[in-house]
C-alpha cells in the first residue's frame, strides 16, 4: 500500500517526468486534473459522475494509464480549524481502497478553500451558472493539484 501522509515522502516515490493527477472527491462527482510531465501546470481534465467505488476506480485508473500518471494527489477536506471530519475520513478510506488496485503512490493535499477559489475564478471568467456547475469539480481539482505542484517545486521534488 502506497498512501503517503506527506508530499515530501510521496515525491521520491513518483517516477521522474511523469504527470501527477489531482482529485477533488465529492459525494456525487470526482473532479480530475492532471499535470504536464514537468509538473509545472495543472489542467482540469474531467468530472467523473460517481457510481460505486469499483466503477469510479476503474475510470480513474483508466485515466492514470492513458495519461501515464506517476502519482495521485487527493484533496483532503479538512475543517477550517484543521481538524478532520467525516468527509476527510471518507477521502482517506477512498485512498486506502484505491491503493489496493494500483502501484501508483497516493498522497493528500489540504483542499480548504479550493472550491471557493475555483468558483471565484469561474465567476471572474464570466462563466454561466449552468457551465460553472458542470466544471466546478474538475476546476477545483486543478487548484488542489496546482497547490501541490507549487509545494513540490518548493521542496525541490519536481
Amino acid at each position: 500500500m502506497s498512501v503517503f501522509e506527506d508530499l515530501a515522502e510521496f515525491a521520491p516515490e513518483t517516477p521522474a517526468f511523469s504527470a501527477l493527477m489531482g482529485l477533488d472527491l465529492g459525494t456525487v462527482t470526482i473532479g480530475v486534473a492532471v499535470s504536464d510531465r514537468m509538473r509545472g501546470v495543472a489542467s482540469p481534465l474531467e468530472t467523473v459522475k460517481r457510481k460505486k467505488f469499483g466503477v469510479d476506480a476503474a475510470r480513474l485508473l483508466e485515466l492514470v494509464a492513458e495519461r501515464e500518471v506517476g502519482g495521485i494527489i487527493l484533496g483532503l477536506p479538512r475543517n477550517m480549524d484543521g481538524s478532520e471530519g467525516p468527509r476527510a475520513q471518507s477521502t482517506r478510506a477512498f485512498a486506502r481502497n484505491l491503493s489496493r488496485l494500483t502501484e501508483v503512490p497516493i498522497t493528500f493535499w489540504d483542499e480548504r478553500l479550493s472550491t471557493v477559489a475555483a468558483e471565484r475564478a469561474l465567476l471572474e471568467a464570466d462563466t454561466s451558472r449552468r457551465r460553472r456547475s458542470e466544471v466546478i469539480d474538475h476546476v477545483a481539482a486543478g487548484f488542489i493539484l496546482q497547490g501541490a505542484l507549487d509545494r513540490l517545486r518548493h521542496l525541490g521534488g519536481v
